[in-house]
């Protein structure tokens, strides 16, 4: 636990107040990421009283606002059409879908209050996978690679892997949408695109 919390800044501090520090951090960027989801769902640009608003969220607004249309953000709203508020609670448990489903939840304009319930035991869940032994098994198993000189070579070809992988998936859906005649302009899709 004290790497764990070493890694964070949280040296020292006792494990009940690591995991709300966690907690707290991990409730906010969710519910960021809904409350940019509703903004985008109700159309804002940022014309008249928008235009004034802060650097930061306008450029979290606008960047949701792109990626409303990608296959992931898709899938985040096929999962919350499905399951609702328990993709939410199971969302904070995931790994690649997670942010998709917290912006879902929004677009999809969820009633703020059934997010927020279901928010509450996924954040809590979160903090104490994370807080516990979670980001201590990644740093145990960057220090493990980091040890010898094939430990780096393998880190290495595996990052180039992911870059390669995710630069194919981006140039496929490109070609995909470019042959279908369907931009990725950065509309929210229809419940029939789904």
């Amino acid at each position: 636990m004290t790497e764990v919390a070493r890694a964070y800044g949280l040296d020292g501090l006792p494990l009940g107040l690591v995991l709300v520090i966690f907690f707290v951090s991990v409730l906010a960027r969710s519910h960021a990421t809904y409350w940019a989801g509703r903004a985008v769902a109700r159309g804002a640009q940022y014309e008249g009283a928008h235009r004034h608003g802060p650097r930061l969220w306008k450029r979290t607004v606008d960047r949701l606002a792109q990626f409303a249309g990608t296959p992931l953000a898709r899938t985040g709203l096929a999962l919350v059409h499905r399951w609702g508020p328990l993709a939410v609670t199971a969302g904070y448990l995931t790994v690649g879908v997670q942010t998709a489903v917290f912006a879902a939840a929004g677009l999809l304009r969820m009633p703020y209050l059934r997010f927020t319930i279901a928010s509450l035991p996924g954040s809590a869940a979160w903090a104490v996978v994370w807080g516990t032994v979670g980001i201590g098994a990644v740093w145990g198993a960057v220090a493990l690679a980091a040890g010898s000189p094939w430990g780096v070579a393998a880190l290495l070809a595996a990052a180039a892997v992911v870059v390669l992988m995710l630069l194919a998936r981006r140039r496929r859906t490109a070609e995909r949408d470019a042959r279908a005649g369907s931009p990725s302009d950065g509309t929210v899709p229809s419940e029939s695109a789904l």
